[in-house]
C-alpha cells in the first residue's frame, strides 16, 4: 500500500486518537472519546479510497495507543531493564500493531459501504478479535471511555463492555452525521432522535437492579503494602515486606483481610511457618480469612496464586490467564534470547491455573478470585458466577510507576462490577487500591503510592444479569448478522462528501 503524504486530515486524525484517551480514566471525561470518534468517522466519510481510509485508522490509532499505553516503555525500561531504544522500539510497535485495528475498520467500511453501518459493526468486531488475538490485549475499548458515570453504561449488565462500545460508535456516527448533514433539517432532527433513544435507552438500563444483597455484609480490610517494584524481589528488603504486612494485618478487626498479588515473593513451600500461623490465628480471631498472594510450585510448575487462611478450609486460586513477555514467554524457542540479553523480569515461565476453579468460601462468601490482567477479560469472570456474590481483584500495577495504567486499570474493574451487578474489592501493591459498587462508582479508593489499609464493608449479591447468563454471545450474533447483511445487500462505495 502506497505511503501517503502527511497531511491535515492525517494529523487531525492523530490528534482526534490522543485526545480520546481522556475519555479513560484517570480523566473520566466521556464524551472526549465520542467526540475523538466522530471526528475520525467523519474523516473516513471524506476518504476517496480504501486506503485513505486505512491511513487515517493507523494515524488515528496510532494516536490513542501511542498515548494511552505509553506505560509499556516504563514496565520495559525502568523495571524490565530493557535498554531505553529497545524499550522505545518495542512500545512502538506494540501502538503500531494495535493501530492496526482501527486502520483495517477504516479499510473495511470503505470497502463495504453503508458506512453509518458498517463503521459501529467493524469496530466493534475489531476490537472484539483485540480481546483475543495472541491471548488478547483489550486495553482501551471504546466502552471502557463510558464506565461508570455514561448514560451508555447502562448497557454493560445487559451486552458487556462490547454492547457499551456500540452504542459509543453508533454515537459517534450520528454526531458525525450531524455535523455533514446540518444543512439538512429532515436528516438532522432524524439523528438527534436517535441519538437521544440510544441515550435514554442507557439511563433506563441503569434503573433495574440486577442483583439482590445476600446476607450480611463483611467487614474488609485491603492491605497496600506500597513496597517499590525495584526493590520488591531483592533479597535484603524480604524482612522488611514481611514486617510490614504482619504490622498491617494486625492492626485490623476485619473479617475479610486481602493482600496483593505476589505480596510475598517467595515460593509458598518457603514461607515460614510461625509466620503463616501469627496471620491465620489473627484472620481466627477476627472471626473470618485472610488472602496471600504468593507463588505456588508443584510438578516442576510455578503458579501465580492466592492463598485463604483462617476460619474456613486453607484454599487456593492460581491465575489462569496470564500475561505474554511478562509471565510466560510465547513461542520460547523464537523470543527466549529477548530475557536472556535485554529483560531482567522474574518468574517469565509461569503455568495456567484451570478454567473450571470455582469461588473461595471464605469469610462467609463465595469469592470469586481475579489476579491482575485477569479482570480484562470479563467472559472469563463471569465463569465463577452467578456462584460467586464477591469479586476480587489482586494486583501490582508498580509496574507502570506513576502513569496511567493503574487508573485504566481500575475503571476496568469498575465495568466488571456493572457487568455482574457485583461489588469488587481491588488489593494493590501501590495502587488503585478500592471497594467498587455494583453500579461501578467507588466506595472507597485508597491514594496511590501511600503505605495503607482501606477498610469497609463490602456486602455480597445473588443472581445473574443478562450479562452474566449469556456472556458475550447476544452482542456477537447481533455483530456478525449485521456483518452478514452489509456484505448480502453490498452498497456502492460511499463518497466523500
Amino acid at each position: 500500500m502506497k505511503l501517503p503524504r502527511l497531511g491535515l486530515r492525517h494529523v487531525a486524525a492523530l490528534l482526534a486518537g490522543a485526545f480520546c484517551v481522556t475519555g479513560f480514566a484517570p480523566f473520566y471525561w466521556f464524551p472526549a472519546t465520542i467526540l475523538g470518534l466522530a471526528v475520525l468517522i467523519a474523516l473516513w466519510h471524506k476518504a476517496e479510497t480504501p486506503g485513505q481510509a486505512w491511513w487515517l485508522g493507523l494515524a488515528f490509532g496510532l494516536g490513542l495507543f501511542g498515548v494511552g499505553i505509553y506505560w509499556i516503555y516504563i514496565s520495559l525500561h525502568d523495571f524490565g531493564g530493557m535498554p531505553t531504544a529497545m524499550a522505545v522500539f518495542a512500545t512502538v510497535m506494540l501502538s503500531l500493531f494495535m493501530a492496526l485495528f482501527p486502520a483495517i475498520t477504516g479499510w473495511g467500511a470503505r470497502k463495504v459501504g453503508n458506512p453509518w453501518l458498517s463503521i459501529p459493526v467493524l469496530w466493534v468486531l475489531s476490537e472484539w478479535v483485540r480481546g483475543w488475538i495472541f491471548t488478547g490485549f483489550p486495553w482501551l475499548l471504546s466502552g471502557y471511555s463510558q464506565i461508570p458515570g455514561s448514560p451508555l453504561a447502562g448497557f454493560a449488565p445487559v451486552l458487556g463492555i462490547h454492547g457499551v462500545s456500540l452504542a459509543t460508535v453508533v454515537s459517534a456516527s450520528l454526531l458525525a452525521a450531524m455535523a455533514l448533514h446540518w444543512r439538512q433539517h429532515t436528516v438532522l432532527r432524524r439523528n438527534i432522535a436517535l441519538l437521544a433513544l440510544l441515550w435514554i435507552a442507557g439511563v433506563l438500563l441503569k434503573l433495574p437492579h440486577w442483583s439482590t444483597p445476600s446476607g450480611e455484609p463483611v467487614s474488609v480490610a485491603l492491605l497496600q503494602g506500597n513496597i517499590t517494584q525495584d526493590l520488591k524481589w531483592e533479597h535484603q528488603t524480604l524482612h522488611e515486606t514481611f514486617q510490614r504486612y504482619l504490622d498491617m494485618t494486625l492492626q485490623t478487626r476485619a473479617q475479610l483481610i486481602i493482600l496483593p498479588e505476589t505480596a510475598f515473593p517467595l515460593i509458598s513451600s518457603q514461607l515460614p511457618a510461625d509466620y503463616l500461623q501469627r496471620l491465620a490465628d489473627h484472620a481466627r480471631q477476627n472471626g473470618g480469612d485472610i488472602l496471600i498472594g504468593t507463588i505456588e510450585y508443584e510438578n516442576g510448575q510455578y503458579y501465580n496464586s492466592m492463598l485463604s487462611l483462617g476460619t474456613s478450609p486453607a484454599q487456593s486460586y492460581r491465575k489462569t490467564h496470564l500475561v505474554p513477555f511478562g509471565e510466560f514467554i510465547p513461542l520460547k524457542q523464537v523470543f527466549g534470547w529477548i530475557y536472556e540479553n535485554w529483560l531482567d523480569i522474574p518468574l517469565t515461565d509461569m503455568s495456567r491455573g484451570g478454567f473450571q476453579q470455582r469461588p473461595m468460601q471464605i469469610a462467609g462468601q463465595a469469592v470469586a478470585i481475579n489476579i491482575c490482567y485477569e479482570d480484562v477479560f470479563g467472559e472469563e469472570i463471569i465463569l465463577q458466577l452467578p456462584e460467586a456474590n464477591i469479586l476480587v481483584n489482586t494486583s501490582n500495577d508498580a509496574w507502570y510507576g506513576d502513569s496511567f495504567a493503574a487508573y485504566q486499570h481500575l475503571q476496568i474493574a469498575q465495568a466488571r462490577s456493572m457487568e455482574t451487578a457485583r461489588m469488587m474489592l481491588r488489593s494493590t501493591n501501590t495502587g488503585a487500591t478500592a471497594i467498587i459498587r455494583t453500579d461501578g462508582t467507588l466506595a472507597a479508593h485508597a491514594p496511590h503510592f501511600q503505605t495503607m489499609i482501606l477498610e469497609g464493608e463490602v456486602q455480597g449479591y445473588q443472581g445473574a444479569t443478562p450479562y452474566v447468563r449469556w456472556g458475550n454471545w447476544p452482542i456477537l450474533i447481533l455483530l456478525f448478522t449485521s456483518a452478514g447483511v452489509l456484505l448480502r445487500h453490498r452498497a456502492r462505495p460511499f463518497a466523500p462528501q
